[in-house]
């Protein structure tokens, strides 16, 4: 062999040694691509398309003679890959900032006891006071104004939020924190599951008091036209049989089921009422840890009229007060204070004063059992809960 073919021999195993270093450093960057962009939320499709980017560049650069013209076709391609690529990049983190900042779960302030502009029930109890020994009482977001007003009632006005007695820490850590007894009494709906088992773990043993009943209810943005849903369409929606709101009368639009945070007492509640229908897996977008992003969240969301989310009754109307969002009757009834009343509304949980047995704090009872009176009865009733008398 002639020293001019040595040559060509020489240039070709060069081009064929650095095209494989090329391809592994190429894979070695897609990997990377795959770990980072993936957990940011990139469409995989678009990380597929990127894992023969750098190959298609450099390859071609190594083998080709007129590398000019490839260039020009390449960096076409190029841009319109990396255009693609941050538009996705931009609609993830666009669905990410569609909730609007709604920390804390409920504008606390405004619920506060012992203050001349709150928006509590404001009464002063005529046959329960405090002075010592306070139950340490807590609950969930939607329950703060009611048991807000219990402690302007009964306590002394002293007691400020997160003082040890008078807490506001939400359904799964407030029901952690009976577990361990580091509170007396929380003011919710049922447990979970988990919440229960972790009691059991730490040799808690709860014990319910049923102070009032409310609606659970499914709302969706006031644009969508369907009005009504029949309990059997709620959870073939849920359970991801039901995709499309043309299959239940309304728009050709591909429904958007938003959910929340396990533990959370709409999400266990939710649970409950699927029975035994499992639940789809949400996407993560469409799990919110506050109960008020959910409801941000469906007036929000992309086209808006497709989405659909839960909370409680009381908490969408009186609370938050969302004027994008409407609540969907169930069975051709609407969630209103006579329809729990009367039972023609048909998915209602007990809300509950949520004890643990063998607390040695006598005041306990003593506020349960006032809690159950006539005035305490009044204050959820002008809460705007339904009582149980």
């Amino acid at each position: 062999m002639n020293k001019t073919n040595l040559k060509k021999l020489g240039k070709f195993l060069l081009k064929l040694i650095i095209s494989a270093a090329v391809l592994l450093f190429s894979a070695y960057i897609d990997v990377i691509l795959l770990l980072v962009l993936s957990a940011e939320g990139i469409n995989g499709v678009l990380i597929a398309i990127g894992a023969i980017v750098l190959p298609s560049l450099f390859l071609p650069l190594i083998w080709l003679k007129n590398r000019k013209k490839f260039l020009k076709v390449w960096s076409v391609f190029a841009i319109c890959f990396f255009i693609g690529l941050g538009v996705d990049y931009g609609m993830e983190k666009y669905d990410e900032s569609i909730t609007v900042n709604t920390s804390p779960n409920i504008r606390i302030q405004e619920y506060l006891p012992f203050r001349e502009e709150t928006k509590i029930v404001k009464t002063k109890s005529e046959a329960l006071s405090f002075s010592e020994d306070l139950p340490r009482i807590d609950g969930a977001a939607a329950l703060f104004p009611v048991y807000s007003a219990f402690v302007n009632a009964v306590y002394p006005e002293t007691t400020v939020l997160n003082d040890g007695n008078f807490e506001y820490n939400n359904t799964p850590e407030g029901y952690r924190l009976l577990a361990e007894k580091e509170t007396d009494i929380f003011i919710g709906v049922y447990p979970s599951e988990e919440q229960i088992a972790y009691a059991k773990e730490k040799n808690t043993e709860f014990n319910y008091t049923k102070i009032g009943t409310e609606a659970f209810v499914f709302f969706v943005h006031k644009d969508n036209p369907i009005e009504s849903l029949t309990q059997e369409q709620v959870r073939k929606i849920y359970s991801g049989e039901i995709t499309n709101w043309k299959e239940v009368g309304g728009k050709n639009e591909k429904i958007a089921a938003f959910q929340r945070n396990e533990g959370s007492g709409s999400q266990s509640m939710l649970k409950r009422f699927m029975g035994d229908t499992p639940l789809a897996e949400p996407p993560k977008e469409m799990v919110n840890d506050l109960m008020s992003g959910i409801i941000e969240k469906v007036s929000n969301y992309r086209s808006k009229t497709n989405s659909i989310g839960f909370s409680f009754r009381y908490y969408v109307e009186g609370i938050i007060k969302n004027p994008d969002i409407k609540m969907l009757e169930v069975d051709g009834f609407a969630p209103t204070a006579e329809n729990i009343k009367n039972g023609s509304y048909p998915i209602v949980t007990p809300i509950y004063a949520v004890t643990y047995e063998n607390n040695e704090n006598e005041n306990v009872n003593k506020m349960l059992e006032w809690i159950l009176s006539g005035e305490g009865q009044s204050i959820i009733e002008e809460t705007g809960y339904v009582g149980i008398n």
